[in-house]
């Protein structure tokens, strides 16, 4: 089994981008990531005048992903306005966690490491059903 292309969804990530509405920060963002079937799910950041109640990229991401059958994330990567990859926020880290799991593999600056190395000693679903 051959890896994921990292360039195909680097791609995905900045036409994600290409979309975001960003008029306060002026900083867009997209997102992309494999689900376990195959497909690839996007979104990009959508802020509002409340700046409160502005969505990360990541968020449009699961939710594409729940809309087109659920599944699980193996591979993320987001990029910023310039097409440059970066790393979640803290809680969009929270959100992949819920949705990707330890494993699921993320293309940082630093390069591929898992969500358990971004986010280590995570608190998951797992910890509800104790």
């Amino acid at each position: 089994m051959t890896g994921p292309d990292w360039e195909e969804l680097r791609r995905a990530a900045r036409d994600a981008m290409s979309r975001a509405y960003a008029p306060y920060s002026g900083y867009a963002v997209g997102a992309a990531a494999l689900a376990d079937d195959g497909r690839t799910v996007t979104g990009c950041n959508v802020e509002n005048a409340s700046y409160g109640i502005g969505l990360c990229a990541e968020c449009g991401l699961v939710s594409q992903l729940q809309v087109t059958g659920g599944g699980r994330l193996t591979h993320f990567v987001c990029v910023d306005g310039e097409g440059e990859v970066l790393v979640p926020c803290g809680r969009c880290r929270q959100l992949l966690y819920e949705f990707g799991g330890p494993e699921m593999l993320l293309e940082t600056p630093a390069g591929i490491v898992t969500l358990a190395e971004m986010l280590p000693q995570a608190f998951g679903p797992d910890h509800l059903t104790k």
